[in-house]
């Protein structure tokens, strides 16, 4: 039996987010490629590949049993109904197929982990860094809520959306 794994997420109108998926998916793939031969992004909704199409994608690439893995923190409806709902509907086109949605990602050890690197990465950077000075999210004073949405300044990101350029070390920054 071979196994394909689908990584979805929410999907979003914001290609860099989108985009965190491909390269979540793409780092997945690398890492465990001992394990997984066949690894697909997906997205429940707004942008493509949605999970039909990795579904697709994963059983023209020979995969009989797929795994669909949420890239959510918690049991949410589109856990217990939606992604099951659209998968089960999906693998209905590929006969031949089965297919299993794990739990979502939830409380683990590497969560509380992860939370604090990046609780870390903020103090270590005396909360400057980067991706945050001159933004409303960094609290910094003269910066109000009624000044936009807490994007860059111009000049500093995407030109787009103003928003910091993504890369891997940008999803990943080291404290």
């Amino acid at each position: 039996m071979q196994t394909g794994i689908i990584i979805v997420d929410h999907g979003s109108r914001r290609s860099e987010s989108n985009q965190m998926l491909e390269e979540v998916a793409r780092c997945f793939a690398e890492r465990f490629s001992a394990l997984y031969d066949i690894v697909e992004p997906a997205h429940m909704e707004i942008a493509e590949p949605l999970i039909p199409t990795a579904y697709a994608k994963c059983a023209q690439r020979g995969a009989t049993h797929i795994i669909v893995t949420p890239f959510f923190l918690g049991p949410g409806k589109h856990w217990t109904g939606d992604i099951p709902r659209i998968t089960a509907q999906a693998a209905a086109n590929h006969p031949g197929t089965t297919y299993h949605v794990t739990m979502p990602l939830g409380i683990d050890d590497l969560i509380l982990d992860l939370l604090n690197k990046r609780v870390q990465y903020c103090a270590n950077h005396e909360y400057r860094c980067d991706s945050c000075k001159g933004t409303l999210r960094s609290g910094e004073a003269g910066i109000g809520a009624d000044e936009g949405s807490g994007v860059r300044g111009q000049g500093s990101g995407n030109a787009k959306t103003n928003s910091p350029a993504l890369s891997p070390s940008s999803l990943n920054p080291e404290p």
